[in-house]
């Protein structure tokens, strides 16, 4: 006969199901699951729901994949604080799943010259695209009409970065012009206006093109063929920091107190309050790597070479060292890939054949609560070759895609015919939305018919017993 614990038997005594435990220790419980596991649990009785559905780890949960929660209340954009963090996380991650359904594409016409550079800025439903005319157009995302744009900066303008306070354009000429915010301007940026030194800036320190550019709360990030990346203070408009490279810098991506970058067929990362070197990897490519991008909680990047691949690393700190692990390749492309952008967790690229790639990596991440999380899954400590091909493969008019970025459910790209398209995937989710209200009704309407069915059983038996 087996010995039983004691601490068991009298756990087992005490609870029969979980739901005679105490509520604190049902939350630690609840604590190690996953979306999925926690919305299984949650069906178990209404005072499990209720804990389940009001527990802090869907806040983890919705930031660890996309950040702090944006969205658009009565009283213009903002923190809205009548959703809870499971109805904020469900509905993006219901969202994020139209990048698979029905598309329209909008054509946004009035650049002259090639596009170079794409970005959208999701929160405030705007899009900034530049090229060889150096100018610096403003869209309205939802509408697809020009909102405005600059006169015209003198070089070919490569890289363009924007928040809600800046917005940012780099040129071949080697500098970096700015404008900042107007207080109670709808869209902004006052870009049509006179050069006024109050709302715009240009800065110089740069010895060559500038390639690529980057906002975080504090400070600008530049990268140049002049081999160097340089940290910026947003407010002093100083240089604080030169990080240099071997080779032409092609992009970078900060994240926290980290900045990564490509230069050559190499890929670093840097502590950017000290200027050190923290992570380094050579030859990852065959020739250059032209594009970079990174998860939001800053441990995964992804790489785009002229070879026409696409690598995913792990970034892994351990005992006070940085390593970059090979987790994954692609090769969606028979061209090189210009440009990458990263929204959980969708990757989707641009390339010189054409196309864009659109890669869902949730199949890659460790399931694990007790693992960190967004870590992807290791096999035999090597990286994994046979990974299934991109989700979805989306054709261009022309070659050449230079810029590609993606937001909430679009896509914009900017390429050598100098048109802006965007594709707009707000259509698959109007149509789901609609099928999972039909469903709903459907659904009810089962559950009346079997609570009548249940009732009439019941008044049959007590009629057989009487």
């Amino acid at each position: 006969m087996q010995n039983h614990c004691p601490v068991d038997e009298a756990l087992l005594n005490y609870s029969r199901s979980i739901t005679d435990l105490p509520p604190a220790l049902i939350s630690e419980i609840l604590n190690c699951l996953e979306p999925k596991e926690l919305g299984i649990v949650s069906c178990v009785s209404k005072s499990i729901y209720r804990l389940a559905s009001e527990h802090h780890v869907w806040k983890e949960f919705y930031s660890e994949r996309w950040g702090q929660p944006v969205v658009r209340t009565p009283l213009g954009l903002g923190y809205l604080d009548e959703k809870t963090w499971k109805e904020l996380f469900v509905e993006r991650e219901f969202r994020s799943k139209t990048f698979l359904g029905r598309y329209s594409i909008d054509n946004l016409y009035g650049h002259t010259e090639a596009v170079r550079t794409v970005f959208l800025l999701a929160s405030k439903k705007l899009i900034f695209t530049s090229g060889y005319e150096s100018i610096v157009r403003m869209w309205d995302m939802e509408e697809g009409l020009a909102i405005a744009s600059s006169r015209p900066l003198g070089c070919t303008i490569r890289a363009v970065a924007a928040d809600t306070k800046l917005l940012i354009a780099g040129g071949t000429d080697g500098f970096i012009h700015g404008w900042r915010a107007k207080e109670g301007l709808s869209y902004l940026f006052d870009l049509k206006g006179s050069q006024n030194q109050n709302t715009e800036f240009r800065l110089w320190e740069h010895e060559g093109p500038i390639t690529c550019l980057a906002l975080d709360l504090t400070r600008i990030y530049s990268g140049s063929w002049d081999m160097t990346v340089r940290v910026w203070d947003r407010l002093l408009l100083k240089c604080l920091k030169v990080l240099r490279h071997s080779d032409w810098v092609w992009s970078l991506v900060p994240h926290d107190t980290t900045v990564a970058s490509v230069s050559g067929s190499d890929v670093y990362v840097w502590d950017s309050d000290n200027g050190s070197q923290i992570a380094f990897v050579s030859n990852v490519h065959v020739g250059d790597i032209y594009s970079l991008a990174r998860s939001h909680t800053g441990k995964l990047l992804f790489t785009g070479g002229e070879d026409g691949a696409i690598h995913m690393f792990e970034i892994i700190n351990h005992c006070g060292e940085s390593n970059l692990h090979q987790v994954a390749t692609w090769i969606p492309h028979s061209g090189p890939v210009y440009s990458l952008s990263f929204e959980f967790p969708w990757l989707v690229s641009a390339s010189s054949d054409g196309k864009l790639s659109l890669i869902d990596v949730r199949k890659l991440l460790k399931p694990s609560r007790h693992a960190a999380p967004g870590n992807p899954k290791r096999s035999n400590g090597s990286y994994q070759k046979n990974v299934e091909p991109p989700q979805r493969m989306l054709h261009w008019f022309g070659s050449n895609l230079f810029s590609v970025d993606i937001g909430s459910d679009r896509v914009v790209c900017g390429g050598e015919e100098g048109v802006v398209r965007v594709w707009n995937f707000s259509q698959a989710l109007e149509i789901e939305q609609r099928s999972r209200a039909l469903r709903g009704l459907r659904f009810g309407e089962q559950d009346e018919a079997s609570n009548d069915v249940w009732h009439n059983k019941r008044g049959v038996s007590s009629k057989l017993k009487a």
